[in-house]
């Protein structure tokens, strides 16, 4: 009599296993995260004969042979490409995540279309759309005419059928080609595969409704290993949880070679596309773009869109030059200061920082610079919806809040950056070099910095802080 299969929890979050589900995991503590799982049926016979019936021998190669760069596949779309580190390798698999209606299907369809245009066999399958529906949104894009290879399904035993019997490449004889293994006819893979989405893939290996935590990793990694055996880029769309993080199991993102994560507010038009995880390339370069009604459109100065127009001196606002992997990134910074009645309890909003990192340098600036700001209500906005993670990013927000405070404006020329301690001193940030580089392409003319980036060449008048308190007294002159 066959076992029945036992149900198991998996944390989504850390990956541990339980045999009862609990608000909480007990490994990694983290709330409603444990899903339900169906475990493999593994007898004691069945355990043993697999061991016995031995394995396949494989060469082993030492750190000094030699290695070539991936062969990059470039999509068109130069900030795409930027993100994937110079574009598409063969063989690689890239999970993409975003909110819904956020672009990821368009995005993707452009990349298509302009691959197909060039001569590359690309297979777009969709579970979630008809296929006239995206034959609509191409022709609404102006894609219509490009050779892309589309169907909906969600069987994987189906797609991988049909992806080994693609017939070769237009205008490239079969004979031509190598027969990888696995593919018959001398028939070619596609170069690439575009999977959207993962949570609606079902395999018939396990079981379970689309969506589950068993049925996402166990789809994903026979098209990965697809991918791997036939050199085809697979390109997985992912859906995300309402906290902004990718939807079924964590062990998805280390299965695949790039993490891309597309973020953006609907009411702004921009979109930025971020690597989180890329084997082949560096990390935390972005991609940006602004939606528009012909699709996305590539933004070659994401500068223009995150600064306000720069007329007359505002109280409160500083220009800090953000750095996304290599790419600086100008920013304004936004600060409003209420001084409240005494016994009212003050407010403190942020948008686009850490809530914690400006209440540390509120802190900073009362018991280290002298100003009274514990009973005072505390606005700050990172202008166009952009968030900010840098730390370099305390300097620029401390100048907004004395600016705010004492009601004296920062010349709308100068920008700050530098990273602030809790015993006041301003310390060096990496890069400054770039950030004051990018600043004067934009026409800025003077920089507030630490002290500890003195000699660094930019074009720009530099004043130097060792502390902020010496920042405070520049600012308000006293």
């Amino acid at each position: 009599m066959m076992a029945k299969p036992q149900k198991r929890y998996v944390c989504q979050a850390c990956g541990s296993v339980s045999m009862r589900w609990a608000g909480q995991c007990g490994d990694c503590a983290e709330w409603n995260t444990l899903v339900e799982d169906v475990a493999q049926v593994v007898t004691p016979f069945a355990a043993r004969h697999s061991l016995q019936a031995g394995g396949r021998a494989f060469a082993l190669t030492g750190l000094d042979s030699p290695a070539a760069l991936p062969a990059r596949m470039a999509s068109g779309i130069a900030e795409l490409d930027r993100a994937l580190g110079g574009g598409f390798v063969a063989g690689s698999a890239t999970l993409i995540g975003g909110d819904p209606g956020i672009g990821k299907s368009t995005l993707l369809l452009q990349a298509a279309a302009k691959l197909a245009s060039a001569g590359r066999a690309v297979v777009y399958i969709s579970g979630e759309e008809a296929a006239d529906q995206v034959r609509l949104r191409a022709q609404r894009l102006g894609l219509g005419g490009a050779p892309v290879q589309l169907a909906t399904a969600t069987s994987v035993r189906d797609i991988l059928t049909t992806l080994g019997d693609l017939p070769s490449p237009k205008g490239v004889a079969k004979g031509d080609l190598p027969s990888p293994k696995g593919v018959a006819n001398g028939n070619s893979p596609p170069d690439l595969v575009v999977i959207d989405s993962i949570q609606t893939m079902h395999s018939d290996l396990i079981e379970g409704a689309p969506g589950t935590v068993s049925q996402v990793r166990a789809s994903a990694q026979e098209l990965i290993r697809f991918a791997k055996m036939h050199g085809s880029a697979l390109v997985l769309v992912g859906h995300v949880t309402k906290d902004g993080s990718i939807a079924g199991p964590r062990v998805l993102e280390h299965m695949v070679d790039t993490v891309l994560s597309f973020e953006g507010e609907r009411s702004h038009q921009y979109r930025i596309l971020r690597a989180i995880k890329n084997r082949f390339g560096g990390t935390d370069e972005i991609g940006v773009f602004a939606m528009a009604e012909g699709g996305l459109g590539e933004v070659g100065n994401p500068s223009s869109l995150f600064l306000t127009t720069r007329g007359a001196a505002v109280t409160g606002t500083c220009v800090f030059p953000a750095l996304e992997g290599t790419r600086p990134v100008l920013v304004e910074v936004q600060a409003l200061t209420v001084r409240l009645a005494s016994g009212a309890t003050p407010r403190r909003a942020v948008v686009g920082w850490d809530a914690g990192r400006l209440a540390m340098l509120l802190a900073v600036l009362e018991a280290r610079c002298g100003l009274s700001l514990s009973s005072a209500e505390v606005y700050l906005n990172i202008a166009g919806g952009y968030r900010v993670s840098d730390p370099a990013a305390d300097l620029a927000v401390a100048a907004a809040l004395v600016s705010a405070w004492s009601e004296r404006a920062i010349p709308a020329d100068v920008i700050a950056f530098g990273e602030v301690a809790l015993s006041g001193e301003v310390r060096a940030v990496a890069h400054a070099g770039l950030r004051l580089k990018e600043a004067a392409k934009l026409g800025f003319a003077s920089a507030l910095m630490p002290a500890a980036a003195k000699g660094e060449k930019g074009g720009l008048t530099q004043s130097h802080f060792g502390s902020l308190g010496a920042l405070v007294d520049h600012l308000i002159g006293r």
